[in-house]
Parts: structure tokens; sequence; C-alpha cells
């Protein structure tokens, strides 16, 4: 089975026929995956859950995330400027393609009742964003921390400069995306 990095190499020569393609350098490539967490006020109400979180988020990318604070006050929610609300990674290089190879063969398939990702989900640069709701799918977490289950959003980053090239490129990577059997089943 050829790694994401590997099949990332020969993508250019099966997109070369469809986009016209004159070099490699004009393909498409993945610059970085970003993981983000939205805790909202419990962070600043729990500090012992702030660090299960970001325990659990290293455990799961290898790296250790950054608390991201609120933009503007919101008086309605009881959040004041610079307060964290959130966890955020940034992924490059070799973790990055750790993190994908992981993502596509080990922890989408345990998702229950998984049919594929909606080609929605890219966007009209090229960039795939996937939307978890449980972080448990992950092999690192392990069965005593079901508890404080989270969500996250992964979004990987591409060099692609429209929808259907991001698409195919996501396609040729091995996200598996719904097939037009899977969306009828419904």
């Amino acid at each position: 089975m050829k790694t994401v990095k590997e099949k990332e190499k020969e993508v250019f020569e099966k997109m070369k026929s469809i986009f016209n393609y004159k070099n490699a350098m004009s393909a498409p490539k993945l610059k970085k995956v970003v993981i983000s967490i939205g805790t909202g006020t419990a962070m600043k109400k729990d500090n012992k859950k702030n660090d299960a979180i970001l325990g659990r988020l290293a455990k799961i990318t290898g790296q250790k995330g950054a608390f991201r604070g609120a933009k503007q006050s919101v008086a309605s929610f009881k959040i004041r400027q610079d307060d964290p609300i959130g966890i955020i990674v940034t992924l490059r290089g070799a973790r990055m393609y750790a993190f994908l190879e992981k993502l596509i063969n080990v922890a989408l398939p345990r998702t229950k009742d998984f049919r594929g990702i909606s080609r929605g989900a890219v966007d009209n640069i090229g960039n795939l964003t996937i939307g978890i709701k449980e972080h448990t799918i992950f092999p690192e977490t392990a069965d005593e921390d079901i508890r404080d289950v989270f969500g996250m959003a992964i979004t990987i980053v591409c060099t692609a400069k429209s929808k259907p090239e991001g698409t195919a490129f996501f396609e040729l990577l091995g996200i598996p995306f719904k097939t037009e059997e899977n969306t009828k089943k419904k």
C-alpha cells in the first residue's frame, strides 16, 4: 500500500491529461493540515478540561496545540476579548503525512455509519474541511477518556486553484468521497 507522500508524487501523471499541466510544479501539492477544536466558555471554568483536551490532541497529532482567544467581547456569552475559546494545531512535513495516513486508513473507517466525505467539503480554492464529531475514532485515545468527548475540524490545505482541481487531487490521494450509490441510500 502506498503512502500519501508517494501518491502525491504520482498525482501529476494522472492529472496532467485532465488539467493540461506543462510541468510537475503546476500540479497541486499538500501545504499543511490545520486541526481546530472549539471549546467555548468551558475553558474558563475548568483548567483540568483544558489540559485533558490539549493532552489528547497532542497524542493524536504528535504536536502540542496552541490556545486561540476570542476576537471580540460578547456580553451575552460572558466572553471577553482574548479569552481562550479554542485550540489549534498546524501540521506540516512528516507529521502532516503521518496524520493524513492515520486519518484516511484508520480513523475515517472507524467512524460510525461512514459512507464517505461529501464533495461539497472542498471549498472554491481547493481546500478540504472535514468535521469530526468524536475524537475517539483515533487509535491513540484510550477507553477511559470517553467521558469528555470533543469534536474537531480538520482542514487540509493544498495549492489547487479551483474546486474541481482540488476535488480531483484529493480523490487521487485516497480521500474517501461519497459515491453516487452512497448518496442515494441515505
